[in-house]
């Protein structure tokens, strides 16, 4: 089911009961080696700003704090970053997984485009993990994978937002790859160009939304009653510091960056805290300049 119809989704996901793992088994992420800004992409992110001077090596830093960090808890596989792609850092829009499978997304722009050429992750997948490939670059429609769709990863269901970064054709095509049980389309607020970073499921029993980021508000708060009493709602300011670019990376802990996480409010905090989770921040600053955050930085492997 791929539908615009609010009531017709939310009653069909009610019947999903949670089956499948909710939190990734291990993650894989890219390193920033020569990092810099891409202005094709900062063509539709409003969260760049070109005019920003970059410090290549303070990034590199900062995704070394986030690879230990996770590495700590789980597996966390990092892949050398290539100078052609110097902003290559936000793999999960380029590559996803469901169970023994690795999906290639259709990106936008050609300087994400290439990201999806890399051998040595594409054979990660396919020669060592035996996951089956399942390339969607050369269908009609744009499909940035987990940054467009948000996946409810233990019921199977999942919120695609569309935006110049993922069109309807797209989001039929990743609701096939990924064998989703259902999938509630609808339109991103004008400006913003990922879903992922105006809400995010917390290991499939909470969620954290930016209503301003939904053009129709009916939907942001339709999935904020489902996963009450665990839904936190964001502010324009906790948005705008990456708060909903979040992931839950198991049952107990939800990352994201240190500048999410100071501008949380005590109340948002509090709501983390009684639906069992705690906060992990990782300074984030310099690769936040690229127009994104934790949760896009990170790849999971199911």
């Amino acid at each position: 089911m791929l539908t615009r119809d609010i009531d017709a989704f939310f009653t069909f996901a009610r019947t999903c009961v949670p089956d499948s793992p909710a939190c990734a088994k291990a993650v894989y992420l890219v390193t920033p080696e020569a990092f810099s800004l891409a202005a094709e992409s900062a063509q539709d992110n409003v969260y760049m700003d070109m005019q920003q001077p970059v410090r290549a090596d303070l990034a590199l830093l900062q995704h070394r704090d986030l690879v230990r960090s996770i590495s700590m808890d789980m597996p966390a596989i990092a892949f050398p970053g290539r100078r052609e792609t110097p902003d290559a850092v936000f793999p999960n829009n380029v590559f996803a997984t469901v169970s023994n499978k690795v999906i290639l997304g259709h990106m936008r722009h050609p300087v994400r485009q290439a990201e999806a050429d890399r051998k040595d992750i594409i054979g990660f997948f396919v020669d060592v993990l035996n996951y089956q490939l399942v390339d969607l670059r050369e269908q009609p429609g744009i499909c940035e994978l987990t940054g467009s769709l948000i996946i409810d990863r233990a019921r199977n269901i999942a919120y695609c937002g569309l935006s110049e970064r993922c069109d309807e054709t797209g989001a039929q095509a990743m609701v096939d790859a990924f064998g989703l049980k259902a999938c509630l389309m609808f339109d991103l607020a004008p400006g913003e160009y990922h879903t992922n970073v105006v809400l995010t499921i917390l290991a499939s029993r909470g969620a954290i939304i930016a209503p301003d980021g939904f053009a129709d508000k009916r939907v942001s708060d339709a999935i904020a009653r489902f996963y009450a009493p665990n839904a936190i709602v964001l502010s324009v300011v906790e948005k705008n510091a990456f708060a909903a670019n979040a992931i839950a990376l198991s049952e107990e802990d939800v990352w994201m960056s240190q500048r999410a996480a100071d501008s949380l409010s005590a109340m948002n905090r509090k709501m983390l805290q009684q639906a069992g989770f705690s906060i992990r921040a990782v300074d984030l600053s310099e690769l936040e300049k690229a127009g994104g955050s934790l949760r896009c930085c990170v790849g999971e492997i199911f």
